[in-house]
């Protein structure tokens, strides 16, 4: 109070004193002397003080009490002007606080008797008022006097007094406490407060400091007025009221808590006065039932009263706020009282202060707290706060049910006005109103009840409304929706407080102690101190333990209340506000792990996205939300969960479809329900980290929502809105467009956010997506609508934006999708899957992972896996996207994929030949890619894998073309290992090395195809196989494919292989396949294919199985042979060389004797490869073509020349290198006996196929298989190249074998269509190909024996016999069995009918049998001289066999053969009859001089008649044959006579005979007698006779007698023929005789001449007796024939008988001689 210490204050102070008391004594001077001298004298002790006293204002206050006395006495004039000069003056010495404690005294008598006489109140509250407020001397009695006068005045009949003492009182009891408070601040400094404790009984108030006791005695009779009860200390109060007390108190216990806190005395009373007192109080309300009779109780009730029940109430919201831990008994009372106010039956006036009070404890989280940890907590304790947010929530619902009393038009009125009209209405709310359009008020409306939403309070602040009406009696009226507004308020209040304590606890905690997880005592970190972390983890436990009750003490109540409201809310701002509670709740709950009331929250948000009504399985049937269906009770009464109402006013904004089974009708979707849908989206979205299982509640009501909005989703899972094409179901207003790309797009954030979700959330939502899935494919099983694909696109949402923790959910994920989705009956739910997945593939392929997949192998795998599994489902369009995908990743990965290359060739291997077209072609394509691309890029190991699935895309027959081309591929395949070899080679060593290990550790044997083979031999070896595969395809075309693939890729690149490789390819490979095709072959159906496919003609030669298999044998089988052949330095060195050999030559005789030309032909033409009759020459110098067969080259296999095998495929010094390996030194020349064994057993094949298809079938019908020409040519060319091999073996029996074969051979008859090409015209005398080949052999065979040994000679014999029967055949075609054959010049040529037995042709065998015949000859040239000739009489067998054509003659089927028979036989017998003459002692040709006889007499005088067109030109080329028969027998037989058996020489001479006469028949014309008449044959023979008849050197008696035999046989001859022409002349009479006659005639006479002669000369002593007679007895015949009439004939008598002249001239014995 410096200003009124300063010496100018105190200057002035001291002047105002003066001139105060000066004014007084001027006043009293005429009625009241003794003040007028008691006022002067003051003056004087006034001066007096300020002159003697340095500290003026001290002195004063010393003497205060006479300094004061006269304006005392002024007052006690009670003259109004002088009593208002003299308060005014005290006033002015309190304010300056010059007044004692005496002095106050008597100021306060002086103004209480001013007080009794009620004069100048207002100066007197005043005077009181400063007197208190200036200082604090006024104590005890004083201060209750003063106290008591103030609350006198507030009774008076004044009002403005009235009101001015109760302010007055207010202020004096606030100073009193003030004084109490400013009493213990020093102590406050020395030592803290000890806090009252409860339970303390003292009443003695002597410990109390001074101030402090008048608080107390003040207080205390408060409690007694209020109570009813005489105060202790205010003694003298008349009246006082309840309402002014209880006010009273409450601004004392409002605004000095911390008094009744620190000292036990005051917290004593609090317990004992205030608390029961306040309890006595409320009971007219508690007892009060509204609207129930007073009859029925015996005593009446009291009516509550407005004024004090809220007196009361704010009291006690006071004792709740300030007091509550000292009175924590008595607060339980309270608040159930509180709580019972609400109930229905209580007036409005007093639910409405009731509301309020509550609504002032729900802005206060932390009270809360503490009741829930003094009641809820406790055992046997009231569940206080859980009565709290039921009873609102039961109080909301009961507003509901029972519409408020009194006319509700005026109470809406009122409770506009009141509340300000509706200044909160959002004029966009969006409401339409029920009648005519007129926007509301904001309003909750449930069943027909409509109650307006007022703006009470500001949000967070419990501002009253009621319990402010301090100046109201009578109960106010209560607009409507106030009640409901305040309440509304409260939950909210009730939710933003209790979330945002227990959020801002629940981050401290975590943030204090982040080594600690959630609800664990004490797990701590190493590096922590333990105690503190324990200490910190048990404090979280017991805040924890709290949180979880408060929440589960109120979440039920408060779920109730809110879903009722947002039911019934009408209004965007309130539902929201709802909304948001709920929201704020579910999130709170989750974070504490509440599970069931999170659900319930959640539950009730999502049920509110959805139509009423809305059938959704997983809302109804979550435990957590059985709420809905369970009444729970709340203080006894029964309240039942409200399910939303359908009669909302909510403005429609979309009509859709449900997501359902069954096809129901359409459901209708509200902005309010739209709202609802953003909040599930926001809670999602913000909170996805505690909805834990509630996900799935979330996403399936957000399922139902996206389908009834027609929202589909598009590529990468995002829902776009759909097209209009969803039907006419999906109706949506413009309101709705404008929102549905923003929830489409929340929707998307929503599951972006999964990103920062913990695994764990993760997982939740995964399986919550993958369950709300399964219930979709459930719903779409069995019919084919539209299913919801929203949670599949969800799927692959957040799988794609969690790629860089892909592992942990990948298996899930991935695994629903394959097991589930991929394999769902709806076509379209399948394709998302696939779609799903194979962009999961692709996202998690190109991700940027770390580390990369390069170096993770094992996550590389694990994305690549689903892929492969794609590949167990059948439905084609899942396989389409499953290779799309390959494609896609090939296109984008193919050369990172690395390890993961089984997987991807595994999935195109996987399609199998039923899947369609189009998905085998899709994974072909994939398939070529890889060929074409990336060969060079996948691990080695993989190659093997490229050539299975190449392989199993040429065995599938759905597309040839395809096959083909894999065929294709594996060619590009072999040529790409035979670039690379070296490379591949190594890195397949590597890996065998380590797979070698590995399996040697876990004790098992490596498993890999051809395992001993190394690694890249395995390679080609299963290259080959698989080829060898397609090779018995059923389809012609890839077996001819295959085939040829196979065989160039073993001739091309076959040399990489290891030596020792190569039986493995030639036994499982070669001969495999071998074994494979004859089989197929020999079984194929026989039935005729009418067209390929599409409309393909097939040739002829193609139109049965069994065709077409040949073609495939005769390719596999040639195409091993050449394989033999090329590489026989390579297999020859192997040890089953002769094994394999022998195989081989099975399968060539298999081939060759099958009954198909084309095969047996290719056989045997594989056979000559074989046997090299191409030699083997260096791969790169090899020709083209075998050369012609018959030109033998007798070949050495040993005898090759190290081959340098300088190939033209090298590309690589490695690879030269390693070629180099086979070739470093020359193969040793291999083992001649071995050689051999090969070669003979070459010959037994060549045999068996020889006998075998060349022995005549015992029965013949149409389908008889007769082999054909060109097979046998082929056969038979064999045997030449063959035999330079053996033929030191060979022996008789092998050559008695091969004629039969030959023989055979030969006999074969040709079908009649094919005659035409293989046999000549009949006219042309040329051979068949087949009779070369046979006679080439022979020639062979004969040329080998000429210069063989000795031994070999033995064989000539053979051959003759062969050559000589094909001789034969000339007059004698050979018979085929019982084959008929058609003579070939009667082969129906132009008549072949296709299905008729095909007409057999027997060959022109006359041109065959004449060149054997030229052969016999020639050879018989060379050899007959040779002993086995001689013994064997091979000339016997000639003339034998030449007899026959010789004997037929013109008979014979070809004139031809008969010339060249004579022609033979005088070539043989001009040879032979010298060695024949030779040999005439040893007998060895006796008898062929008889066979010899007889031919030539069948010859000369054959049977035959000569045809009747013969000319005279070749009937005298014929006669001159005849002659040169003759001739011969003159010059080689004849002359040599006596070695010759007579028999044989009398034939001659005989036959001689006969030749020389004439036969004559009656038929021939003359003309033709002429010719037909063999005159120079007669002639020739006459003169041989003649030549015989006499010789003039008869050297041997031999001689002799052929010349005594051949005169007697001239005689008789000459006789006969005069005597027939005797005979003849007579007869004919005028007419000449014929001219042959007549030349004969004069034959006859010259000769007779002739013979004479030569008697004559001959010694008379050689010439026989008998003979001249005979000579002599022609002479009569002679003379008889002079008559005849012939010119020429007599001048030949006159010759003849000239001669006769010596016989004339008789000797006596001649003349008897004669004449006898």
């Amino acid at each position: 109070m410096s200003g009124t210490n300063s010496p100018e204050a105190v200057k002035k102070l001291l002047e105002n004193m003066q001139s105060d008391l000066r004014a007084l004594s001027l006043e009293c001077k005429k009625k009241f002397p003794p003040v007028k001298e008691a006022a002067e004298s003051g003056i004087i002790k006034v001066k007096t003080i300020a002159a003697r006293n340095t500290e003026i204002l001290a002195a004063l206050k010393e003497n205060s009490s006479e300094v004061v006395q006269p304006f005392l006495m002024g007052c006690g004039t009670k003259e109004p002007k002088i009593t208002q000069l003299c308060l005014a003056a005290i006033q002015r010495l309190m304010s300056h606080e010059v007044v004692s404690e005496t002095a106050a005294g008597n100021i306060i008598n002086m103004l209480w008797q001013l007080m009794e006489n009620s004069l100048e109140e207002l100066k007197l509250l005043q005077t009181v008022l400063v007197l208190l407020t200036t200082n604090t001397v006024v104590h005890d009695e004083a201060l209750s006097k003063a106290i008591v006068l103030c609350f006198r005045l507030h009774f008076t009949k004044d009002n403005i007094t009235n009101n001015t003492a109760a302010a007055t009182v207010r202020q004096v009891v606030t100073v009193v406490f003030e004084r109490m408070v400013a009493e213990d601040e020093p102590r406050k400094d020395m030592e803290p407060p000890v806090l009252a404790q409860g339970n303390s009984n003292r009443r003695s108030v002597s410990t109390l400091k001074p101030c402090a006791k008048d608080a107390y005695m003040l207080f205390q009779d408060l409690c007694q007025l209020v109570n009813a009860d005489a105060p202790y200390w205010l003694v003298g109060m008349t009246e006082m009221t309840r309402t002014f007390g209880l006010e009273l108190l409450e601004s004392v216990l409002n605004d000095f808590p911390q008094v009744f806190l620190q000292h036990q005395e005051f917290s004593f009373l609090l317990k004992e006065r205030v608390c029961p007192l306040v309890i006595k109080l409320f009971s007219p309300n508690i007892k009060f039932r509204q609207g129930s009779s007073t009859s029925s109780s015996p005593a009446p009730v009291e009516k509550p009263y407005f004024p004090i029940c809220m007196r009361l109430l704010r009291v006690v919201s006071v004792l709740i706020k300030q007091f509550y831990s000292l009175l924590v008994t008595e607060c339980e009372i309270f608040l159930s009282l509180l709580v019972k106010f609400l109930d229905a039956d209580k007036p409005q006036w007093l639910r409405a202060v009731a509301v309020e009070s509550i609504h002032r404890l729900c802005v206060q989280p932390q009270l809360l707290r503490s009741f829930c940890q003094s009641y809820d907590m406790k055992q046997h304790s009231t569940k206080v706060f859980r009565d709290i947010v039921n009873a609102l929530g039961s109080f909301i619902q009961s507003l509901f049910l029972v519409p408020p009393t009194g006319n509700t038009a005026t109470a809406n009125q009122a409770g506009n006005n009141n509340a300000g009209g509706p200044a909160s209405a959002p004029t966009s709310s969006g409401v339409v109103g029920i009648g005519g359009g007129a926007t509301l008020l904001p309003a909750f409306e449930y069943r027909g009840t409509w109650i307006p939403i007022l703006t009470v309070t500001v949000q967070g602040s419990a501002k009253a409304t009621y319990l402010e009406m301090l100046d109201k009696v009578e109960p106010p009226t209560i607009p409507e929706g106030y009640a409901m507004s305040v309440a509304f308020h409260c939950l909210l209040d009730l939710v933003r407080g209790i979330t945002t304590m227990i959020e801002g606890e629940l981050g401290e905690a975590e943030t204090e102690c982040p080594a600690v997880p959630e609800g664990a005592n004490s797990q701590s970190s190493e590096h922590q101190d333990v105690q503190s972390v324990s200490d910190q983890a048990d404090k979280e436990t017991v805040s924890r333990a709290v949180w979880e009750e408060m929440v589960s003490a109120c979440w039920c109540g408060l779920l109730a209340a809110l879903s009722l409201l947002l039911d019934a809310s009408t209004d965007e701002a309130a539902t929201e506000n709802i909304l948001k509670a709920e929201l704020t709740m579910a999130a709170l709950c989750g974070r504490l792990s509440l599970v069931t009331s999170r659900d319930a929250f959640i539950t009730a948000i999502c049920k509110g996205s959805l139509p009423p009504h809305y059938a959704l399985t997983v809302l109804n049937a979550t435990t957590a939300a059985t709420l809905s269906n369970k009444s729970y009770s709340i203080q006894g009464h029964s309240v039942m969960m409200i399910s939303p109402s359908s009669e909302s006013h909510q403005q429609v904004v979309a009509v859709g479809q449900p997501l359902a089974v069954q096809p129901q009708g359409t459901v209708m979707l509200t902005s309010k329900n739209i709202q609802c849908m953003r909040t599930l989206l926001n809670l999602a979205h913000c909170h996805g980290a505690v909805l834990g299982t509630s996900w799935q509640l979330v996403l399936a009501t957000l399922q139902h929502l996206v389908w009834i909005l027609g929202l589909k989703p598009s590529g990468g899972g995002a829902l776009k809105p759909g097209r209009a094409v969803e039907g006419p179901s999906t109706v949506l207003t413009t309101a709705v467009m404008a929102d549905l790309p923003v929830i489409s797009n929340i929707l998307s954030r929503l599951f972006e956010s999964s990103q920062y979700l913990d695994d764990v959330s993760l997982h939740h939502l995964i399986n919550a997506l993958c369950s709300l899935s399964l219930e979709a494919m459930d719903m779409a099983y069995g019919n084919n609508k539209e299913p919801s694909l929203f949670a599949v696109a969800k799927l692959l949402e957040t799988g794609l934006v969690n790629m860089h923790r892909i592992e942990i959910l990948w298996r899930p994920l991935t695994g629903h999708l394959l097991e589930k989705v991929c394999q769902h009956p709806n076509s379209r739910m399948r394709e998302w899957g696939a779609e799903a997945l194979t962009s999961l593939i692709r996202a998690g392929l190109t991700f940027n992972h770390e580390p990369p997949l390069s170096q993770n192998q094992r996550l590389q795998l694990l994305l690549l896996n689903p892929l492969k599994e794609m590949s167990s489902i059948n439905h084609p369009d899942i396989r389409l996207k499953q290779l799309e995908c390959v494609l896609q990743i090939l296109q984008s990965q193919g050369d990172s994929l690395g390890p993961g290359w089984p997987l991807v060739l595994g999935v195109m291997g996987a399609i199998r030949n039923d899947q369609g077209e189009s998905l085998i072609r899709t994974a072909f394509q994939c398939l070529q890619l890889v060929v074409t691309d990336f060969l060079p890029t996948m691990p080695c190991s993989c190659l093997q894998i490229v050539v299975d699935v190449a392989g199993s895309f040429g065995l599938h027959n759905q597309e040839l073309n395809i096959s083909l081309t894999s065929i294709g591929l594996l060619w590009n395949i072999s040529d790409y290992f035979f670039q690379r070899g070296e490379t591949i080679e190594k890195e397949l060593n590597k890996d065998e090395a380590v797979q070698q290990k590995q399996a040697e550790e876990k004790g098992v044997p490596l498993n890999r195809p051809f395992h001993p083979a190394p690694p890249f031999d395995c390679l080609w070896l299963c290259l080959y196989a698989k080829l060898g595969e397609l090779c018995v395809d059923p389809r012609p075309a890839v077996r001819k494919s295959a085939g040829q693939t196979l065989f160039s890729t073993i001739g091309a690149h076959g040399t990489l292989l290891q030596h020792s490789t190569w039986p493995t390819v030639i036994w499982k490979v070669l001969f495999h396949l071998l074994d494979r095709v004859r089989e197929s072959s020999t079984t194929a159906d026989k039935e005729k294919i009418e067209s390929g496919g599409g409309n393909i003609l097939i040739h002829h030669s193609r139109d049965t199985a069994e065709k077409q298999w040949a073609e495939t044998w005769v390719l596999t089988l040639a195409g091993v042979a050449r394989i033999f052949n090329t590489r026989r330095y390579l297999l020859q060195p192997l040890g089953d060389f002769s094994r394999a050999w022998d195989v081989l030559l099975d399968h060539i005789q298999s081939a060759a004797l099958s009954k198909n030309n084309e095969v047996s032909l290719a056989a045997l033409k594989s056979f000559q490869e074989i046997l090299q009759i191409v030699s083997p020459v260096r791969d790169s110098e090899k020709p083209e073509t075998p050369p012609v067969v018959n030109v033998p080259m007798p070949v050495l296999i040993g005898s090759i020349a190290g081959p340098g095998l300088n190939r033209p495929f090298v590309r690589t010094d490695s690879v030269g290198e390693k070629l180099g390996r086979y070739s470093s030194e020359p193969p040793a020349v291999t083992d001649e006996l071995e050689d051999l064994n090969l070669w003979w057993a070459a010959w037994n094949t060549w045999y068996r196929i020889g006998s075998e298809s060349t022995k005549p079938p015992i029965t013949f019908d149409k389908l008889t298989f007769i082999p054909s020409q060109p097979f046998l040519t082929a056969l038979i060319q064999i045997f030449p190249a063959l035999y330079q091999h053996i033929k030191a073996g060979f022996n008789m029996d092998d050559l008695q074998k091969l004629g039969v074969i030959l023989h055979s051979a030969v006999s074969v008859p040709i079908s009649s269509d094919a005659s035409p090409f293989i046999l000549p015209s009949y006219t042309e005398a040329v051979l068949t190909s087949l009779q070369e080949a046979v006679l080439t052999a022979l020639d062979v065979l004969q040329k080998a024996i000429c210069v063989g040994p000795e031994s070999m000679q033995t064989m000539y014999p053979a051959v003759f016999d062969q050559l000589l029967a094909f001789v034969e055949f000339s007059c004698k075609p050979p018979q085929y069995g019982q084959l008929e054959t058609k003579h070939i010049a009667n082969a129906k040529y132009n008549q072949i009918q296709l299905f008729a037995p095909a007409e057999w042709v027997a060959l022109n065998y006359v041109p065959f049998a004449e060149r054997s015949l030229e052969v016999v000859v020639d050879l018989y040239q060379k050899t007959a001289c040779h002993k086995a000739v001689v013994s064997e009489k091979v000339l016997q067998s000639i003339i034998k066999t030449l007899r026959v054509p010789l004997s037929l003659k013109y008979s014979c089927p070809s004139e031809s053969t008969w010339k060249l028979a004579v022609a033979s036989l005088l070539k043989v017998l001009s040879i032979g009859l010298p060695v024949a003459r030779q040999h005439a002692a040893s007998g060895k040709f006796d008898s062929m001089w008889p066979e010899l006889a007889s031919t030539l007499e069948d010859f000369l005088f054959t049977k035959s008649i000569p045809p009747d067109n013969l000319s005279i030109q070749e009937f005298q080329r014929n006669e001159s044959i005849d002659v040169e028969v003759v001739q011969l027998i003159s010059a080689e037989i004849l002359p040599y006579a006596n070695l010759i058996p007579k028999a044989f020489v009398g034939q001659m001479m005989t036959m001689l005979n006969r030749g020389s006469i004439h036969s004559q028949s009656s038929s021939f014309t003359e003309a033709e007698i002429d010719i037909r008449l063999r005159e120079e044959f007669s002639k020739m023979c006459f003169e041989t006779l003649l030549r015989f008849s006499f010789s003039n050197k008869v050297t041997t008696p031999q001689e002799g007698y052929i010349s005594r035999m051949a005169l007697s046989v001239l005689l008789r001859r000459s006789q006969d023929v005069l005597r027939r022409y005797i005979e003849d002349e007579r007869l004919s009479g005028k007419c000449p005789l014929p001219r042959q006659q007549v030349t004969e005639i004069i034959f006859v006479l010259k000769a007779v001449s002739t013979l004479i002669d030569s008697l004559k000369k001959t010694q008379p002593e050689n010439v026989d007796g008998n003979t001249w007679a005979q000579v002599i007895a022609l002479y009569p015949t002679l003379v008889e024939c002079i008559t005849c009439s012939s010119s020429e004939v007599c001048s030949a008598l006159k010759e003849a008988l000239v001669p006769f002249k010596d016989f004339m001239q008789p000797p006596a014995s001649q003349v008897q001689n004669g004449e006898s």
